[in-house]
């Protein structure tokens, strides 16, 4: 009996590896479990995108070219929007959240609480959990692009952790009110705090923990 039990929970345990690496094979969207733990400082967009890849790559889909969704700032300025390839994207569990770059930044999207799931297919912390972490970086215009030089919106373009701020958006589609900012996904507000806006603790301050959107580029 003892030997037939092993069997039986043998075949389970490669039955959950399996559905895993099933799982993993589709994913090309999620937000990060963890922040890099140094504010608006992500190395830059080298930096955000070797955190995505290593977080990927800690799940089995390390095969895929993974890029933070992120913008940046003055010369020669990046729009988040072309870093991510053209779609669709799905999350851990298989489901889509936009089949393209303009369904994604369109009304039609499927990027909810329930879908904006990070590497290991969790449900992000929103408002009204503790810690409330729906806060995501992003520098990012409601429609994917880059903000106009003049106040700074993506902590120095992410080399920062200290002054300047980063746009930020909500992961689960909620905030203090019911306008469009409150529940938009890449644009919401920026981050403020004592420390400038970019210190690790100024992100915690308005329900963040410097979590980022990554997508598969291809």
């Amino acid at each position: 009996m003892a030997f037939t039990g092993w069997i039986l929970g043998a075949t389970a345990l490669l039955a959950q590896v399996g559905f895993a690496a099933a799982q993993d094979a589709s994913m090309s969207f999620f937000v990060t479990s963890v922040g890099i733990g140094r504010g608006g400082d992500l190395g830059g967009l080298a930096g955000a995108d070797q955190h995505c890849q290593r977080l990927a790559s800690a799940v089995g889909a390390g095969s895929r070219t993974w890029r933070a969704y992120l913008s940046t700032q003055g010369d020669g300025a990046v729009n988040a929007r072309d870093r991510i390839g053209s779609g669709p994207w799905m999350n851990a569990k298989g489901e889509v959240i936009a089949k393209s770059v303009d369904d994604l930044h369109g009304p039609a999207n499927n990027l909810t609480k329930q879908t904006a799931l990070n590497e290991r297919g969790e449900v992000v912390k929103g408002r009204g959990d503790q810690p409330n972490t729906h806060d995501i970086l992003t520098g990012s215009t409601p429609e994917g692009t880059a903000f106009p030089g003049g106040a700074d919106m993506t902590c120095r373009n992410w080399t920062s952790s200290t002054t300047g701020a980063a746009m930020l958006g909500h992961s689960d589609r909620t905030g203090l009110d019911e306008s469009a900012a409150a529940k938009s996904w890449n644009s919401s507000h920026p981050s403020r705090g004592p420390g400038g806006g970019c210190a690790q603790d100024d992100l915690r301050s308005t329900g963040g923990a410097g979590l980022l959107y990554c997508f598969a580029a291809r």
